[in-house]
């Protein structure tokens, strides 16, 4: 009988090639078609980022040119998909706005069975474009609020972040806000990556892929860190309630959102130290300090006590709360950057194709007979 290893989480198993990313534990780096994500989250554009990953290489100007006029040319929604989002009870939440969204653009794109790749690069574009004004969108529909349309002069990330609050970023917010994008955009297989190339690896269209990856990532053990980790801080609420609170729920075995990652066990998520830096800047210049000088304070203890260092959902829902972001849409934000990820995963598996199919070790009876009905008690 062939022996058979079981590995709860499949933690650490290899189970894809893949050219689009790794995390370098050693050296603290995640590596994203061969570019050092840090550096890169700090330099290029979210779009820069995004023709990165679907075309393989940073695009030069008329590159880059033509990808941002494709994506500002399919920031819009089809009407049915509006009549829909206004069907929809107001107490719907942006994840579950997005998991039943995005089968239905599925509908209305013309190219939708074909998965050649270059068709998969056209609706992977149309995918980032629409899940902002999706995200937006959908949030204000449900509250009751006035549409904010996109601006055609806006870039891709400072277009959401606008449409999100209805007011035009700064320079520096505008900065902010597109490396946190940068930052969330690609992560290697991630649950919520890993169950997108599962369902791309039956050869289901990327709107398929991208539907199961936004539901792996509305479940709490994958994404929404950022929110809670801003609702606990919340809890909290001034610097010197900090360590209190922290011990306090630390005796009470509670969980400490934002920390411990399966991955970054013996050190720093290196995206982490770009949005702390960030909190740390971003607050001086609004004037609210106090959200650095908890998470500071958290961090330090959490190291001294647990060994457990802060992930970047840990800065990121800070940052986006002083961006003016409600907190209930930091993980659909999450999804809006890791669309191009997810697309570029799905279009690696259809390129080089072998349907997942994995084996079960199995524990229960055997040996049992079938009993008539009539003999059961």
């Amino acid at each position: 009988m062939t022996t058979v290893q079981y590995v709860p989480g499949l933690e650490n198993v290899i189970a894809a090639e893949s050219r689009i990313s790794a995390i370098d534990v050693e050296a603290h780096s995640i590596v994203v078609m061969g570019y050092d994500l840090s550096e890169v989250s700090l330099k290029a554009s979210y779009e820069e980022v995004a023709h990165l990953l679907l075309f393989g290489h940073l695009p030069n100007e008329l590159e880059l040119r033509n990808f941002s006029r494709q994506l500002e040319d399919n920031r819009s929604l089809p009407r049915e998909v509006y009549d829909w989002l206004r069907l929809m009870p107001s107490s719907i939440k942006p994840m579950d706005q997005l998991r039943i969204a995005i089968p239905m653009l599925a509908v209305f794109d013309p190219e939708v069975e074909d998965n050649s790749h270059e068709a998969n690069i056209r609706k992977a574009t149309r995918l980032i474009a629409k899940l902002p004004i999706l995200i937006a969108h959908g949030y204000r529909i449900a509250r009751g609020r006035e549409l904010v349309s996109p601006d055609p002069s806006l870039p891709h990330a400072q277009n959401f972040l606008y449409m999100i609050t209805g007011k035009k970023a700064n320079d520096f917010e505008g900065k902010v806000f597109e490396t946190s994008m940068n930052l969330y955009v690609e992560h290697e297989l991630a649950a919520s990556t890993f169950a997108a190339r599962v369902v791309a690896s039956t050869f289901c269209d990327i709107y398929g892929a991208a539907a199961a990856a936004v539901s792996a990532l509305k479940g709490p053990l994958h994404g929404r860190a950022n929110e809670k980790a801003m609702e606990m801080l919340l809890q909290i609420g001034q610097v010197d309630n900090s360590e209190r609170w922290i011990r306090a729920s630390l005796e009470r075995s509670e969980r400490i959102m934002g920390f411990g990652h399966r991955v970054y066990r013996r050190g720093l998520d290196p995206r982490a130290d770009i949005m702390k830096g960030f909190l740390k800047d971003l607050g001086e210049r609004i004037g609210q300090t106090k959200w650095y000088e908890m998470t500071v304070r958290i961090e330090e203890l959490m190291r001294n006590e647990r060994n457990l260092y802060p992930n970047v959902d840990y800065y990121v829902g800070p940052v986006y709360y002083l961006l003016g972001i409600p907190i209930e849409l930091d993980t659909a934000v999450f999804a809006a950057a890791r669309m191009a990820g997810w697309a570029a995963h799905a279009i690696e598996q259809h390129g080089n194709n072998r349907i997942f199919r994995p084996r079960a070790l199995y524990t229960g009876l055997r040996g049992l007979r079938y009993t008539p009905l009539e003999q059961r008690s």
